[in-house]
């Protein structure tokens, strides 16, 4: 009987997937995913095929398109790719690299000395993914052509016409395949920093950006590089230096480029590239530059007399309060961690790093002793602020609100001990924490009702953070401690759920809460643990057909399909304490029927930027931000 059941399992059954057939299968192995992520990663790969050509000093201009039909167009100046037959395949290079994986100029072929697309799987992997796509080469006064369809070419590299003598470059246009991805949806702002991002990074280069969907358009050309970028990024605070600090030098082959400057805040905004390629999870290059600043700071200090004798040494945290950093490095050949290139591996860039800013560093110091003086007073004051949080760790431990054997009392917690099948609700308000508990599966749902608006922790230090109380259960309930205890493997709920009121107050206090996971929990953010629950704004009954709707949209959309003869009692739901525990667990908690927004940190840089307009000190800024988007609020209250 078992050998009945099972399947034949031979030769036969391997398959074999040609050419580009296999990016089509599993796309998510070679772009992450097929979400609005996914096809932005189309455009990064073909932008950044042309930023090759910048880095390679051969290409001064990029021009982006996003087309009404969704195809997105990309030009750049650049000497054009090779359009002359390859040596082993027969066929032309063009060809080659839009239909063969691992297949550029960047493999030691002497075709770039830096490169960000390191795998050589960046067009194809467009092409692939594309419901077609269309190469048009200028190169040495003839504009060649080729069009491919879901990955395979449909035309020959064709000469279609002439070009002037000084015209060259590349023109790429691809429309990606909607049976593929989720949406072909762009999103404007998204890409448009990450152009600016490329175009600080990348000194001397011009980038376009239209969208001719909705007739937007962006330039961007930034002379200074990333001390442009530094500036841009404390544009709306208060610094401490009126210059940024920076050094670019090449050491063996490598180019390392580090600016930074100090202002006010408590927050740090340090941000790394490699070969123009945003490594948010740091990698051998951070861990330089962070040695580098703790060390030089700490001989300065002790030397001008600000450490005495018997001080303890400046902490790295110390060092990096209200810091704002911008580390880039560029090599020939880079080691990065998987195709997302979230992390360098490099291990001679640490050592090089390091040196590099020692150096500069301490000659700047040195030569600069009214900014030396602010900013080491400023680290000393952090020191003295750890100190105090340190302290007021202990009592509160002592106490037992951060001990993780003594929840708080106000915790409902589940009966599920893996954190991996655990998650946690935080609410806002006793009377939605009533409900939530009520109306929760108390076998994996755990709840924290949060009284009023917790601490804007944007301008606060750890130590006055920890005076308070709803942070300071938050804290103990979550497990991981915070700050240089912090350890995300004591995590108690691998799904923590933010669940407040559908109205002003109740995005405020989301806010707040979003602001305390960026600043101090980010690696839950980009671990996927962090989510926002989205409760229904009506209740929409007639006789026994009972809708909850979560839009203005879809409240009219439903009853216009009921046409003119159906009365509808509508319920406007302003806060979850309006619902009882049966329908808070129907429309907000049932895994089976809920909708969760994940948190997700794709863009650093953006999230940084909008945390500390809204929540920062500066308030013109928010100011401005209110006044231009007044007009795009819905559901504020009277």
């Amino acid at each position: 009987m078992a050998e009945a059941l099972l399947s034949k399992y031979d030769a036969s059954s391997i398959q074999v997937l040609e050419g580009l057939e296999a990016v089509r299968r599993r796309p998510g192995m070679y772009i992450g995913t097929t979400d609005i992520r996914g096809l932005h990663h189309l455009v990064y790969e073909i932008v950044d095929n042309s930023v090759d050509e910048a880095l390679a000093g051969y290409c001064d201009r990029i021009d982006v398109t996003i087309h009404p039909d969704s195809a997105v167009t990309v030009v750049d100046n650049g000497r054009g790719i090779p359009v002359d037959v390859h040596p082993k395949l027969g066929k032309s290079a063009l060809e080659v690299i839009m239909t063969v994986l691992h297949a550029g100029g960047k493999f030691g072929g002497g075709g770039y000395k830096v490169s960000g697309g390191l795998h050589g799987v960046g067009a194809s992997v467009v092409n692939a993914l594309s419901e077609w796509v269309v190469v048009e080469v200028r190169k040495d006064g003839v504009l060649y052509r080729q069009r491919y369809e879901r990955g395979r070419p449909v035309t020959p590299v064709e000469q279609v016409g002439e070009v002037g003598p000084d015209e060259h470059g590349t023109k790429t246009t691809f429309k990606p395949d909607a049976t593929i991805f989720e949406s072909l949806n762009y999103n404007f702002d998204t890409l448009m920093q990450r152009f600016r991002e490329i175009a600080y990074l990348t000194k001397g280069l011009q980038i376009s950006f239209r969208d001719e969907r909705t007739d937007r358009e962006m330039s961007f050309y930034f002379d200074g590089g990333i001390v442009s970028f530094v500036r841009h990024l404390n544009r709306r605070r208060q610094v401490l230096q009126p210059r940024p600090f920076s050094v670019s030098r090449e050491v063996n082959g490598n180019l390392i480029e580090v600016a930074l400057q100090y202002n006010d805040g408590v927050a740090e905004s340090t941000y790394t590239f490699a070969n123009n390629i945003n490594t948010i999870d740091g990698g051998t290059h951070l861990t330089g530059f962070k040695a580098a600043l703790t060390r030089t700071i700490n001989d300065y200090a002790r030397r001008a007399g600000f450490l005495k004798e018997t001080d303890e040494n400046l902490s790295g945290e110390d060092v990096r309060e209200g810091l704002t950093a911008i580390v880039s490095v560029k090599l020939p050949e880079p080691q990065f961690e998987g195709q997302t290139k979230g992390r360098l591996g490099n291990a001679e860039v640490a050592g090089q790093v390091q040196s590099v800013v020692n150096d500069a560093l301490a000659t700047y110091l040195n030569e600069n002793p009214q900014a030396a003086r602010r900013i080491v007073d400023k680290c000393v004051t952090a020191a003295r602020a750890r100190e105090a949080a340190r302290k007021a760790r202990e009592l509160v431990q002592r106490k037992g609100a951060l001990d993780t054997f003594s929840l708080p009392g106000k915790l409902a917690d589940c009966q599920e001990r893996d954190p991996a099948r655990a998650e946690l609700y935080i609410v806002e308000g006793d009377s939605a924490g009533g409900s939530a508990k009520q109306g929760r599966d108390r076998r994996f749902q755990a709840v924290l009702p949060l009284r009023g608006k917790i601490l804007n922790v944007e301008k606060a230090r750890l130590d006055r953070m920890l005076q308070n109380e709803e942070i300071r259960a938050l804290i103990t309930a979550l497990g991981t401690s915070i700050g240089d205890q912090f350890d995300p493997s004591k995590l108690r709920y691998h799904r923590i759920i933010l669940m407040t009121d559908a109205d002003v107050d109740g995005a405020h206090i989301r806010t707040l809460l979003l602001t305390f996971f960026f600043r101090h929990l980010e690696s839950l953010i980009v671990d996927g643990r962090l989510y926002i629950a989205q409760p229904p704004l009506y209740r929409l009954q007639s006789g026994k057909e009972i809708h909850y709707v979560y839009s203005d949209a879809q409240r009219d959309e439903i009853i216009a399909a009921g046409g003119p003869n159906k009365t509808w009692e509508i319920v406007r739901y302003k806060g979850l304490g309006e619902m009882n525990p049966e329908q808070l667990w129907e429309t907000t908690m049932d895994p089976e029927n809920r909708t969760l927004l994940q948190v997700t940190l794709e863009d650093a840089v953006r999230a940084d930027e909008t945390f500390d307009m809204l929540m920062g000190s500066a308030v013109p800024p928010r100011r401005r931000f209110i006044q231009m988007h007044a007009r795009e609020v819905q559901n504020l209250d009277v």
